[in-house]
């Protein structure tokens, strides 16, 4: 299912602009990161595209049809929010709060069947909480009420899962549970829109992102077009560096903030806004040689992989690909030529795959588009 946010504009007070003219897509099987910083309005942002807070202009569209004209129990049934945890006072036990997930498949008075308690009961196990399923909401820290309320939204088996910083209050291992989470339930073809404080995240997790700085201005369009050090210094008032660290199976991007810069270098709204779309071919963009070695673990995944290698395919000069049976892998070498901005453009979408290690590598020497 996708989810389309036509010329979305709201503010709280007429004349104070939160945000104006927004546009941006998340189709099936993608991962959209949203960032920002405080007070640039994300949240608010999540909650006009739920239709929990009106759009003043602009509208939200469910494969094509506007969420205005929908009744709620279709939305909900369709869609799931999972707001920031904050602290409850509800008697309810983790399973129970679970169970209110399953609220959009039962009728006003129908009560949860064995297959509801079954359903809550496995998207627990998922997210690894079933150890929480009889303690008190009351009871739990603000990292397991998190991972709650995410269960509580998996459980209504949602096609588009917005997520408001939902790993803002976890530790580690919660965080890699949370984005290993959202990484299958999109190889799986479930849409999934997060905010977030961690721009390494949306390099590592998403498609596609959207930086929405204070005034309304943003840019939105392929993740490694998107989060650079230019737009994040607009859009955050920081100069950062993104590096690479080279894991044994992958090569992931990190960034690290170095220092605040002038107020006077912060963009304006009218910088930001001019062309809202990312531009992919950087200025002096290189013809570049290429390979990429892709192992598999998993024959789920090789679907996913040769729907990103065909829409590719222009840069493809040699392909080839063997089983490794004995140790249940699948091993892809490919061999590209074309603008280097392309090619990491691929080795993005391969290597944000879950359970899929990726490494690129560049020949030596410029290669100019001719």
């Amino acid at each position: 299912m996708s989810l389309k946010i036509e010329n979305g504009s709201f503010y709280y007070k007429r004349g104070v602009t939160i945000f104006e003219d927004i546009n941006f897509e998340a189709d099936a099987g993608e991962i959209v990161a949203i960032l920002g910083p405080n007070g640039a309005g994300k949240t608010t942002m999540l909650r006009c595209i739920t239709g929990m807070l009106k759009w003043k202009n602009g509208r939200s569209l469910l494969d094509g049809e506007d969420i205005v004209g929908m009744k709620a129990k279709n939305i909900w049934s369709k869609m799931a929010y999972v707001p920031q945890a904050k602290s409850v006072s509800s008697a309810y036990s983790a399973l129970e709060m679970v169970l209110l997930g399953r609220s959009s498949h039962l009728n006003v008075f129908e009560a949860p069947k064995q297959a509801d308690v079954d359903k809550a009961l496995e998207v627990m196990e998922f997210l690894g909480i079933p150890h929480l399923a009889e303690k008190k909401c009351s009871e739990v820290s603000g990292g397991e009420l998190q991972m709650i309320l995410i269960a509580k939204a998996l459980a209504s088996d949602p096609q588009i899962l917005i997520l408001d910083e939902p790993e803002s209050n976890l530790d580690f291992k919660n965080q890699l549970i949370v984005l290993d989470a959202m990484s299958n339930l999109a190889a799986a073809g479930m849409t999934c829109i997060f905010n977030t404080h961690y721009p390494a995240h949306a390099l590592q997790r998403a498609q596609k992102s959207l930086i929405l700085s204070r005034g309304g201005s943003y840019v939105f369009g392929d993740t490694p077009a998107v989060v650079t050090e230019e737009n994040i210094r607009n859009a955050f008032g920081v100069e950062a560096i993104i590096g690479e660290i080279e894991t044994p199976g992958n090569i992931l991007k990190n960034v690290v903030p170095l220092n605040i810069t002038p107020e006077t270098a912060s963009i304006s709204a009218g910088q930001m806004a001019a062309g809202h779309t990312a531009d992919t071919t950087p200025h002096g963009d290189k013809r570049c040689i290429a390979s990429i070695t892709i192992i598999a673990g998993d024959n789920a995944i090789s679907d996913k992989i040769n729907e990103i290698l065909h829409k590719y395919s222009e840069l493809l000069i040699g392909r080839m690909g063997m089983p490794h049976r004995k140790a249940g892998v699948y091993i892809i070498n490919i061999t590209l030529d074309g603008q280097q901005s392309k090619i990491e453009e691929l080795s993005h979408q391969l290597n944000i795959l879950p359970d899929v290690s990726v490494k690129t590598t560049f020949a030596k020497g410029d290669f100019e588009i001719e």
